[in-house]
């Protein structure tokens, strides 16, 4: 072995005059591959088919915008503005309830209560679809359980609502906030309470002035992964409320399944591509905030 070529490394040779490449890269290739196969090729068919009009007359095939006109149009848009307003409000009171629910988990004493609420809200937070609208509904339904025994019915409450489905997306997005939101809480030194402390100021002045301008990039992100996971649930609301609350997921099913008019498919594709885009500024949004707090609290 000489000085000019020699193996540092397994799978890592030097050459004369090129840059050492490792062929641990190679390992990658089947999971990009099944990424390309699993989303690529979805992808490029909603775009194909969004773009694509067909005359019901004579059956022929043309590229054009008439489905995305009619995305954000009509009752479409209703769906959409209706799935928005769903997936912001019921992201910001996840993110309120949320925040104390952990910082009390960080502060206590008691690591078994920490682990076990942890271990709670990781199960939770992945609780959904027909399960969980039918335990609400069981619960809190027009003749459930806790809507009998306390005269919910009589005071105006109504399951099947838009409220309704904002307390039921609640049961998994708190829980999801809490596991977000914790190693965040975990990253605020004590040295800074402790000179906040020092220099005489109160527990309300150092979340004002300290722990909430450093926390505020992961609350943000928390809220836009919150917001993206109840813009695209469906099942929950498909099984509880159906089409009593215009959802765009419920109208992209009924386009698919012909229930309104046959022959939507291309406007389904259209919406799902609408929502492709919301989901796309999120992230934008997201990633940035993302690489700041990590900053803050590495």
């Amino acid at each position: 072995m000489t000085a000019t070529a020699r193996a540092t490394a397994p799978g890592t040779v030097t050459v004369p005059g090129r840059r050492r490449r490792s062929m641990g890269w190679l390992a990658v290739l089947p999971l990009l591959a099944f990424a390309a196969l699993s989303f690529g090729v979805p992808a490029l068919a909603m775009l194909s088919g969004a773009f694509t009009a067909k005359d019901p007359a004579t059956g022929a095939t043309s590229y054009s915008t008439a489905n995305l006109t009619a995305s954000l149009d009509g009752a479409y848009l209703t769906a959409l503005l209706g799935s928005v307003k769903l997936s912001a409000v019921s992201a910001v009171l996840a993110a309120v309830l949320g925040l104390p629910l952990a910082q009390a988990v960080v502060t206590s004493r008691f690591s078994a209560l920490r682990e076990a609420v942890l271990t709670a809200s990781g199960v939770l937070a992945n609780f959904g679809g027909i399960p969980l609208a039918f335990a609400f509904v069981a619960t809190l339904g027009n003749s459930g359980v806790l809507t009998r025994h306390l005269g919910l019915a009589g005071a105006g409450w109504n399951l099947y609502s838009f409220w309704g489905l904002v307390l039921t997306y609640l049961y998994f997005l708190v829980p999801m906030m809490v596991l977000t939101i914790t190693p965040a809480l975990d990253g605020l030194r004590a040295q800074w309470r402790e000179a906040a402390q020092n220099n005489g100021a109160t527990t309300v002045q150092f979340w004002r002035y300290v722990a909430l301008p450093v926390l505020t990039p992961s609350l943000l992100g928390g809220l836009v992964l919150l917001f993206g996971s109840s813009f695209a649930a469906y099942a929950t609301a498909a099984a509880m409320v159906g089409s009593s609350v215009p959802l765009v997921t419920l109208q992209i099913a009924d386009a698919i399944s012909g229930n309104v008019l046959v022959g939507q498919e291309n406007v389904a594709l259209a919406l799902s591509l609408d929502m492709v885009v919301i989901a796309g500024l999120v992230m934008a949004v997201y990633l940035p905030l993302q690489r700041r707090s990590t900053r803050w609290l590495a």
